[in-house]
């Protein structure tokens, strides 16, 4: 097994490990906390010109904010979780546009829209 490999092996162990003892409110943070560092491997990876590892983690980025949509509870939620939803919509399809046009500007949107609402989140519990 070489050093990356056993690195990898690590980081999953770890993040099942973080997971399966977290608490819902826990379990969310961790899904901001992946979109944004997504978003910055992203930004990284562009400004390498690193094209594939760019749109996977584009990809992962918007797979994550999906999840966070998905996961919005609009009966307790009401006003809150539509604007949310609509929040989620957009932050999406900016990250495809991101992808598309090559977007720093676009991924530091999304980033800085990201942040916000995790601190929110954060006081929260």
């Amino acid at each position: 097994m070489n050093t990356t490999s056993a690195l990898k092996s690590y980081a999953n162990v770890h993040y099942h490990g973080q997971v399966a003892g977290a608490d819902p409110h826990r379990l969310i943070r961790m899904l901001y906390e992946g979109a944004l560092e997504r978003i910055a491997q992203a930004k990284g990876a562009m400004q390498q010109k690193n094209y594939e590892l760019k749109a996977k983690k584009i990809s992962d980025a918007i797979n994550i904010v999906l999840a966070l949509r998905e996961n919005l509870n609009h009966e307790q939620g009401g006003d809150v979780a539509y604007n949310l939803d609509s929040l989620y919509d957009y932050m999406a399809r900016v990250l495809w546009q991101a992808h598309s046009r090559n977007s720093e500007a676009q991924l530091d949107e999304v980033a800085n829209l990201m942040t916000e609402v995790y601190s929110a989140w954060k006081q929260i519990g």
